[in-house]
């Protein structure tokens, strides 16, 4: 690839909220890789869950770009940072996690992310290794590098100022630890969320420059809206797309997203270069290409990265058996069934039925069916192991999956 193509592919999707930052990001990155050697790229994560979304793959993603380029890319498991948690885009303070709990969970996060990353080009480090050695003296001299106002301005601390909410000393730690992390792999670009703005640019480049090192090159990457297509994706707010997941329910979860944040999730979570996505972008609003159908080929690609190309092949006939040849919605809403349940109390539950009296009598009258087969015992145990559809009358249409292990 030439060095516009690299710059244009490692740009894509890449968010500051300010041109005239875009512009000195792509203009610095343009300038190293013109140096023809690799460069140093590191994305850092907390391992504050093990559970993992689609969400948190975009930068895994990014990552991986520039892996394909023949960079040298680093996953830093924040083991000591988690301890704190990032205070970044919340209105409250993040509870103190156990050694014992990150450790736990950092295990499952690498597993996860070498379904993005190739193993055999990923270096993982711990920033334990360099955080825990610092001493008292040492942090005095870090944060002599800042004001408490830079602090206090930042958007997720300023909000909970203004009402009076408490803001923890520990918290505004976080950041020095963070920039000292660029500083002890001399970073040459760090990968990050929006939300890790202040992090990466104010932080890391500024203990950078006071550790005598070139400051960092800063990649943002937009949150990932979840399938309402309006909020970002969130286990907790139930709009998630999880990868411990079967590729049925993944590719049917992609399907129910709303056409218009297709354009992100092409440019943040597939493997299609700028051209590419830019022609399907310009044949959705030309109207030569049918946004069901590319719908279609980005749930295949999404599939194919996690799973390959048989499992998305397979998930792919499976939803056009159920959805499409039986002519069910593509949109409907979605129910996690974590047990068996027996038919009334499920039609209860969801609100498919008013009463169990109600749920009985629609039974006896052929009005349920279960992927398009009527159920008419009213015994009858419902229980998934991939997505289903549950149908009430003609219009009431139902997607059950099966819920995540607690």
């Amino acid at each position: 690839m030439s060095i516009d193509e690299q710059v244009a592919l490692l740009m894509q999707g890449t968010e500051y909220g300010d041109e005239t930052l875009r512009r000195t990001m792509e203009a610095e990155l343009r300038e190293r890789l013109q140096e023809g050697r690799p460069l140093r790229v590191y994305l850092g994560v907390d391992p504050r869950t093990s559970d993992l979304h689609l969400g948190h793959t975009v930068p895994l993603r990014k990552l991986r770009q520039f892996q394909d380029l023949g960079h040298e890319t680093i996953l830093v498991i924040g083991t000591f940072t988690a301890l704190v948690g990032d205070p970044s885009g919340h209105l409250m303070g993040r509870a103190l996690m156990s050694p014992e709990e990150v450790e736990a969970n950092a295990r499952t996060y690498a597993e996860q992310a070498f379904r993005v990353l190739d193993p055999e080009k990923t270096i993982i480090r711990y920033n334990a290794e360099w955080l825990s050695r610092l001493t008292f003296g040492d942090l005095i001299r870090l944060a002599s590098h800042f004001t408490v106002q830079q602090f206090l301005a930042r958007e997720s601390f300023s909000a909970r100022l203004d009402i009076g909410d408490p803001i923890f000393l520990h918290e505004l730690f976080y950041p020095l630890m963070q920039g000292y992390d660029a500083v002890a792999l001399q970073a040459d670009v760090q990968i990050g969320g929006t939300d890790q703005l202040f992090n990466i640019v104010v932080a890391g480049r500024k203990l950078q420059e006071a550790f005598g090192q070139r400051p960092q090159v800063a990649i943002l990457l937009p949150l990932l809206p979840g399938t309402d297509g309006v909020r970002k994706m969130s286990k907790s707010l139930g709009n998630h797309i999880p990868l411990n997941t079967t590729p049925e329910d993944m590719f049917g979860k992609v399907m129910s997203i709303p056409d218009e944040v297709m354009p992100t999730y092409f440019k943040l979570l597939t493997r299609y270069p700028p051209q590419r996505i830019a022609a399907i972008e310009q044949g959705l609003r030309e109207g030569t290409l049918h946004p069901r159908d590319v719908k279609m080929e980005l749930a295949r690609e999404i599939v194919s990265i996690f799973f390959g190309e048989e499992a998305a092949e397979r998930a792919e006939a499976h939803f056009r058996t159920v959805f499409q040849e039986r002519a069910y919605p593509e949109e409907m809403p979605t129910f996690p069934l974590s047990r068996p349940q027996p038919l009334v109390d499920l039609l209860v539950l969801t609100g498919m039925a008013p009463s169990r009296s109600e749920a009985r009598r629609l039974i006896r009258q052929g009005g349920v069916r279960l992927d398009g087969e009527t159920l008419s015992e009213v015994e009858t145990i419902i229980q998934v192991d991939r997505p289903r559809v549950l149908q009430v009358g003609r219009r009431r249409f139902l997607r059950l999956v099966p819920a995540e292990p607690e």
